[in-house]
């Protein structure tokens, strides 16, 4: 007697969009920390990556923060990890919502990259509830986000970034503090001649640094970084761009194309008891005159950055651990 297969189909719920990105592109979208925390969830949401681990019985632990102001833990257990085609894995949180489970598959189309992701839950009634939680718009609203990542991915790696190495007399630890510790902070960045006033300060993915910078002339500037990743005392990654005395972003006063948003990316390596700093900048969701703009102040930014790293290496200089 053949076996019969139940039908999941009262218990499944459905999204699928095509994504104009190469596959292997939109696969690390999905298992990328670096990329996920700024396209998942619905409009609105951001989310912060405790651990991710995408292996079969490796576990993703994060929390997405919504528009309202709440938090929501959640944790993903993977079971299958089929590069570039294929993610299956459990769906065991947030709280008050019935675990379910997910696969996710990946299909070269000649548009790109047709991504169907369905989630099967536990039975008709647990899908009814999902979908009143808003899982259903949020499902769309979250692959559109991972469209519009994806766009911006491509437009970054044809980017040329402007980047600066430097190597400093002091240990990794204390180099760490001094970018990550808000008075030392104060007292090396920003051009020279200009004091620091600290707004606000949340080192966290999704946090912000809100600073004022005062010339000798007595004009006063506010600019701001939102921390995308802090891993001490290895990488920190943040975005930076002018600001009101709000936090709020505005155009740079100097010129009203400059990119609204700049993507950083700071490594810290250790090297016979010295430390390098790797900064990588590039505009960030930028059009391509903006990046064009960019590109044309490498000289300029070659003397602002070169002169930020030497106030960097006198304050290393007499800092105490």
């Amino acid at each position: 007697m053949a076996a019969s297969i139940k039908s999941t189909a009262d218990r499944e719920i459905v999204f699928q969009r095509i994504v104009k990105a190469p596959r292997e592109l939109v696969f690390d979208a999905f298992t990328d920390r670096d990329h996920i925390g700024h396209w998942w969830g619905p409009h609105g949401f951001t989310t912060t990556t405790e651990t991710m681990d995408v292996k079969p019985g490796g576990t993703w632990r994060f929390v997405m923060h919504g528009p309202d102001g709440r938090d929501y833990k959640n944790l993903i257990t993977y079971r299958e990890v089929t590069r570039p085609e294929r993610l299956v894995y459990d769906h065991g949180e947030p709280e008050g919502v019935d675990p379910f489970d997910v696969t996710v598959t990946f299909e070269t189309v000649r548009e790109g990259t047709r991504v169907t992701l369905t989630m099967i839950c536990s039975s008709a009634e647990a899908k009814a509830e999902l979908v009143k939680f808003g899982a259903a718009e949020g499902g769309h609203q979250t692959l559109h986000r991972l469209e519009m990542h994806t766009e911006r991915m491509r437009a970054r790696a044809a980017q040329k970034p402007y980047a600066i190495t430097r190597t400093f007399a002091a240990p990794r630890d204390l180099v760490w503090k001094a970018w990550t510790e808000p008075k030392r902070l104060a007292e090396w960045w920003g051009p020279k001649g200009c004091k620091i006033e600290i707004g606000s300060f949340d080192l966290r993915p999704g946090g912000i640094f809100h600073y004022a910078m005062t010339y000798s002339t007595g004009s006063r500037m506010w600019g701001r970084f939102l921390y995308r990743d802090v891993r001490a005392p290895d990488r920190l990654v943040w975005f930076n761009s002018f600001s009101n005395e709000l936090g709020g972003i505005t155009r740079a006063p100097f010129n009203a194309d400059w990119p609204l948003e700049m993507e950083n990316i700071t490594t810290f390596r250790e090297k016979g008891g010295k430390t390098e700093v790797a900064l990588e900048s590039r505009p960030f969701g930028a059009g391509p005159a903006e990046i064009e703009l960019f590109e044309g102040f490498f000289a300029s930014l070659d003397q602002g950055f070169g002169g930020t790293m030497d106030q960097l290496a006198a304050y290393l200089a007499s800092a105490q651990s």
